[in-house]
């Protein structure tokens, strides 16, 4: 048999609380989360290496062997064979059994974990549903609720999201209304997010209000949307749990809840930030015949292709402030005939906005097809019938646009304060990056600036360094007295690695602030014997790429 969908889902937790009411109990909740060490390196230390390495990749079993020698079982195992928390007084054992696995475990355990708040306060904020009032009575979770570390260009952050169980904890496919908690695509638009303190900012389609929270920590006002009511109610509790009332930058009263699809919410409205995890999954639509996949709301926009994305894009503009940036993760197709680049290239043409796409990933229509499938919880060995049918229905849906693969990046757009785009950019960088990458993008953003301000001849008058992170590599052919190759390498960043002349080289090695452009380029043709003038025509071209990209710095 099939597995079917979850349930009907419980409402997030807090649902139905006066807001003081919420907020005082949200406080004492993290007060026994912080004192109960449940935090992601807690979990680390009490799980072990291994099996948190192994719960990271979705299993279980691992963490459950750790878990179970922390004292005897007075829960038994549930009706699919697994092994209950133990009634124990490790707090961290307790919640990562609950919260983490899914497990139950005794309602006494859970008193001791959460000492202020109890199972009582915990049934009351719809955290968990309890089998009874006697202290061996099963507890089991209703939410997901894990630590969530992390760092964005503002610094780390230590918190708690709670969000709908996952597949690991029902053992079942998601349902079409699931609220996902912080998943990779959430952690990378964090990271790669700028955060210059900023008046207004966006968090378009919020989810479990990941993103509105770091945007709380350098903005004054936040506004988060999303067409998903449940999503809503899980970003008002992140909120409460985890921004502090009253203290500046952090307060929860910065973050303001708007229902509505995509810039619907918003319209009339201009913010100096908009950040987006679109649903920007391309999902077959269903047809007159009936065929067709179960659509989510964390991820399935409802439109064809990848028109989400396109519509975004062209669209941002008009609730950016002069100035204002908009930062978002998305896909895009490579159709047959025509370069991704072209393709995307057209959506900032008709956006009329400054432009940067950065293609991260790129997956073939089946690779893209088995990725989808599997998040939604349906698997081959489980549901090979619900499997293979979404598998036809994707590499359907594919074939009919000549879909040779799908790419994955992160684009920044930026209304001109001059009202004319200068930057036009897109790329491919699949490689490892430096994280956080927000402020690397926010440098380089501004370093375009400044080299659209100067001409060739206020360049050369300019005195540069280098960055701190940049290293260079010379290979030499065996018995060669001169390099056949010099790389500049970027240790920070996107971890760039740029092939130079020996005279570029030669003008970087002796970029420390002393001289300038100009000079340097005047030093290095005598010392080569060329013509100064020729030598510049070569260098400077290279000399802004070079700044652009943050090897060379200004201002020396």
């Amino acid at each position: 048999m099939p597995a079917p969908h979850a349930p009907s889902s419980p409402p997030p937790p807090g649902t139905g609380l006066a807001p003081d009411v919420l907020q005082r109990a949200a406080d004492d909740l993290r007060a026994d989360l912080g004192a109960a060490d449940f935090t992601v390196d807690g979990v680390e230390r009490r799980l072990g290496p291994v099996a948190a390495a192994a719960l990271h990749r979705e299993q279980a079993v691992p963490a459950r062997r750790v878990l179970r020698g922390a004292g005897p079982r007075t829960v038994g195992s549930d009706e699919r064979g697994r092994d209950a928390a133990s009634g124990t007084d490790d707090a961290v054992a307790t919640l990562t059994s609950l919260f983490l696995l899914g497990d139950d475990v005794p309602r006494r355990a859970l008193d001791a974990a959460l000492a202020r708040t109890g199972a009582d306060g915990a049934v009351r904020l719809g955290l968990v549903e309890a089998a009874g009032g006697a202290s061996d009575d099963a507890v089991r979770a209703l939410v997901d609720l894990r630590p969530y570390a992390s760092s964005d260009a503002a610094g780390p952050v230590s918190w708690w999201l709670s969000s709908d169980l996952g597949e690991l904890a029902t053992d079942r496919r998601l349902a079409a209304d699931h609220v996902l908690g912080a998943g990779g695509a959430s952690l990378t638009l964090a990271q790669v997010t700028t955060r210059t303190p900023v008046g207004r900012v966006l968090d378009l389609g919020t989810g479990c209000g990941i993103q509105a929270l770091h945007a709380a920590r350098h903005a004054r006002h936040v506004v988060a949307t999303d067409i998903s009511a449940r999503a809503l109610g899980f970003t008002a509790f992140n909120a409460a749990l985890d921004l502090t009332p009253g203290e500046p930058g952090t307060g929860a009263g910065t973050i303001h809840l708007r229902s509505g699809s995509m810039l619907e919410p918003v319209v009339g409205e201009t913010f100096d930030l908009v950040v987006s995890n679109p649903p920007f999954v391309i999902t077959p639509r269903a047809t007159a015949g009936g065929a067709g996949v179960t659509e989510y709301e964390y991820r399935d926009g409802g439109r064809a292709g990848d028109d989400v994305v396109r519509d975004l894009v062209t669209g941002v503009g008009a609730v950016l402030a002069p100035g204002g940036v908009a930062q978002l993760l998305g896909n895009w197709e490579h159709r047959r005939g025509e370069p991704w680049t072209e393709r995307v290239g057209a959506w900032l043409d008709a956006a009329g906005l400054d432009g940067w796409v950065i293609q991260r990933e790129v997956l073939d229509p089946a690779e893209y097809a088995e990725t989808w499938i599997r998040d939604g919880g349906t698997t081959s060995d489980r549901e090979p019938r619900a499997w293979s049918s979404a598998y036809d229905a994707w590499l359907d849906d594919f074939a009919s646009r000549d879909v040779e693969a799908v790419g994955f990046g992160i684009v920044t757009l930026r209304r001109p304060v001059a009202g004319v785009p200068t930057l036009r950019r897109l790329e491919e960088h699949t490689g490892s990056v430096h994280q956080p990458l927000g402020s690397h993008l926010a440098a380089s953003l501004a370093a375009h600036d400044w080299l659209e301000a100067h001409d060739d001849a206020a360049l050369a008058s300019e005195r540069l360094t280098v960055a701190q992170d940049v290293t260079e590599e010379r290979f030499h052919t065996p018995g060669a007295a001169d390099p056949s190759v010099v790389l500049l390498r970027q240790g920070g960043g996107l971890g760039r690695a740029v092939h130079a002349s020996t005279g570029l080289a030669a003008l970087v090695g002796a970029s420390d602030g002393e001289l300038s452009v100009g000079q340097l380029v005047g030093a290095i043709a005598a010392l080569f014997e060329v013509p100064a003038a020729d030598l510049a025509a070569e260098l400077l071209p290279g000399v802004r790429g070079l700044v652009r990209d943050g090897f060379l710095r200004p201002g020396g």
